[in-house]
């Protein structure tokens, strides 16, 4: 008799290991807070504990998105996700000092160590079910064949859950697919076929309370009237520069910038906006039949990326002040206080597609449906459209000479 496998070619655990519907085997990588002291030895400690045993069947447990519990994708069981109450939440999402982390090279902040593999095409670090050695790299497309290692960096914080299934994430992107104009049509096939695969994706995000400097000049525009080459008389725009500075101030909030180099920065930063406010305790129950990346973008380098922002908004918040038609800004010097930070998991709906040698992806809001993607063009379609609006241009043109009798007999 052939014996019963479960949904990913796993044979379901003993019943020793069985729960009785609770979670079982929940052992595994390890979390601790920095300066604890010692190695971590979670390269012995067995499977990644986001992956659970079914406590009826033994098959693996996962996350149903939309949903606060576990699924078995077996036999149907479910077991609930245990919800934090409303003091540790809080104290789960509360902004760290940014200034102390820097200072302490991210040592004010808990550590944790994951089995993670890395792709050595694009650089990408995600975790892989317990006992796979060769899969495809869900940011590129690339073969992954390798054992994992364990992977020790700064524990996030929050997670948000995904809120819409593979189906529903395929949908959005069909729909964004309709709406391409001169994709190639290999490709598009591609992409509806093509399997999404659910990643938790690293941010951070950043809050400070900003005050800028400016100087710089506004422009007022005015019309005055002159003679032309031809004698007459005709108006002219002309613009009064005077100067102009003065302060402006924000106080920023959970200012995102993404925490991996495997997406384009552009891209993922563009799936926002994120509901941060249904943001949970981190617990890897939520992360349990999906990867996770852990991220290559380090909360220094984060920092960076995410002042630049603030700088950009400052500059904008000083023309706005300035005012007038136009505004020339020379100076702005920005003084930030209050500098905290936060390390998330936000879920990503990731398609990697190879096109002639070249990788395309798409990237799907796994709250919202929200989609990004980048896409090669054809030039066979282009081409073809030129042509056709030619003959179009050609065909107007000969009926305003019928119209006019103007036809050669």
């Amino acid at each position: 008799m052939a014996q019963r496998m479960g949904p990913w070619g796993r044979r379901p655990a003993p019943d020793a290991a069985r729960a009785g519907g609770a979670i079982a085997g929940r052992a595994g990588g390890e979390t601790d807070a920095a300066g604890a002291g010692g190695e971590t030895d979670a390269a012995q400690a067995g499977p990644p504990p986001s992956h659970y045993p079914c406590g009826a069947c033994g098959a693996m447990l996962g996350y149903q998105p939309g949903a606060e519990e576990l699924l078995c994708a077996f036999c149907g069981a479910t077991t609930r996700i245990a919800q934090a109450d409303a003091l540790a939440s809080a104290a789960a999402v509360a902004e760290r000092d940014l200034s102390a982390a820097l200072r302490a090279g991210g040592a004010t902040a808990d550590l944790e160590t994951t089995e993670v593999v890395r792709c050595e095409a694009c650089g990408a670090r995600v975790t892989f079910e317990a006992g796979v050695h060769a899969e495809t790299c869900p940011f590129c497309a690339s073969p992954i064949v390798g054992e994992t290692s364990p992977d020790r960096h700064v524990k996030p914080q929050a997670v948000l859950p995904f809120a819409i299934d593979a189906k529903q994430a395929g949908a959005a992107v069909t729909r964004w697919l309709g709406g391409l104009w001169f994709a190639p049509s290999g490709l598009s096939r591609q992409a509806r076929t093509g399997a999404l695969s659910g990643v938790y994706t690293p941010y951070w995000t950043f809050d400070a309370q900003a005050e800028a400097a400016y100087s710089g000049e506004r422009g007022d525009a005015y019309t005055v009237t002159v003679r032309g080459r031809d004698g007459k008389p005709q108006s002219v725009t002309r613009i009064r520069w005077r100067p102009a500075r003065g302060r402006v101030s924000r106080a920023f909030d959970d200012v995102l910038t993404v925490g991996s180099t495997s997406l384009p920065r552009e891209d993922a930063e563009a799936l926002a906006p994120w509901d941060l406010s249904d943001l949970r305790p981190y617990d890897r129950d939520w992360l349990a039949g999906f990867r996770a990346e852990a991220y290559t973008v380090d909360l220094a380098q984060a920092w960076g990326h995410a002042r630049e922002a603030m700088e950009r908004t400052m500059a904008a918040d000083a023309r706005r002040a300035i005012g007038g038609d136009m505004q020339r800004l020379h100076r702005l010097d920005m003084r930030l206080e209050g500098e905290t930070f936060k390390h998330l998991l936000l879920p990503v709906w990731i398609g990697a597609y190879r096109w002639r040698g070249a990788v395309y992806r798409v990237l799907v809001n796994g709250r919202t449906g929200a989609v990004r993607g980048s896409r090669p063009w054809s030039v066979w379609k282009i081409a073809l459209a030129v042509l056709a609006a030619l003959a179009l241009a050609a065909a107007a043109a000969l009926l305003a000479l019928a119209a006019d009798g103007r036809l050669p007999g």
